[in-house]
């Protein structure tokens, strides 16, 4: 048993290794937002409280295409033990609600596809604003309004640099972190393997990211990550804020 489960974790570690090298013949062509790179503040700033009324409104746009899939605006409705944000999109309307417990960790993540209810809230950004400072997750989500089945996320958060970026709402210093979520398990069970990463550019000014870039890639029986499926590859660019 002790020499399967190495294996196991020597099969995962090798996986994780070669994932971001199998994908980046089809990432690098895609266009990356433009940053400088700043040293890092002596004292880490202090995030944001939430308050009822903040609002964040983002572009989000198809990566591939640079078509504008919609235009989400999200905002903070209720403080308390928990923080709900209230989201609607100018073409979908009404879209599902993000709920942390408490600020900074997420209970219910309504940015991917399902949204996921976690079992305990997670992290949403580094626990420390300091570059190299990671750490490494394990939890359960339910599909939201399906809470009969859960299934195993892991989440590894590595916060990269501190960067100053410029989008139509303004020049923002900015924390740039890195999601990767390789082995997962998707509600979808015809899935034999999924991964997810993302880019987060977090600003402690307004409390939350003025660029999210994020994609998912799963395989279904018999087929090799080279030739694997796309989920969503979207990108979020802050429009205004308050």
């Amino acid at each position: 048993m002790a020499t399967q489960l190495l294996q196991i974790n020597s099969l995962r570690r090798l996986l994780v290794l070669l994932a971001p090298a199998l994908l980046a013949a089809c990432i690098s062509a895609q266009p990356y937002p433009v940053s400088t790179p700043l040293p890092p503040p002596v004292n880490p700033p202090q995030i944001r409280a939430p308050q009822v009324g903040q609002q964040w409104v983002y572009n989000v746009r198809n990566v591939f295409n640079q078509e504008l899939v919609d235009i989400i605006t999200e905002k903070v409705v209720s403080v308390g033990p928990q923080i709900r944000i209230q989201r609607s999109g100018l073409k979908t309307g009404p879209l599902p609600d993000e709920i942390q417990e408490p600020w900074g960790h997420i209970l219910q993540d309504p940015h991917w596809n399902p949204p996921q209810k976690f079992l305990k809230p997670i992290p949403l950004w580094p626990e420390q604003l300091v570059p190299a400072w990671s750490s490494f997750y394990r939890n359960r989500y339910q599909v939201v309004g399906y809470p009969d089945n859960d299934f195993y996320w892991d989440l590894s958060i590595n916060a990269l640099q501190w960067e100053q970026v410029q989008v139509p709402a303004g020049v923002f210093n900015v924390l740039l972190y890195r999601n990767e979520m390789p082995f997962f398990t998707s509600n979808d069970f015809s899935r034999v393997a999924s991964m997810r990463s993302e880019d987060v550019w977090f600003s402690p000014e307004i409390g939350r990211w003025v660029i999210r870039r994020g994609y998912g890639r799963y395989l279904w029986g018999g087929m090799s990550w080279g030739s694997a499926l796309w989920e969503d590859y979207l990108e979020w660019e802050l429009v205004s804020w308050k």
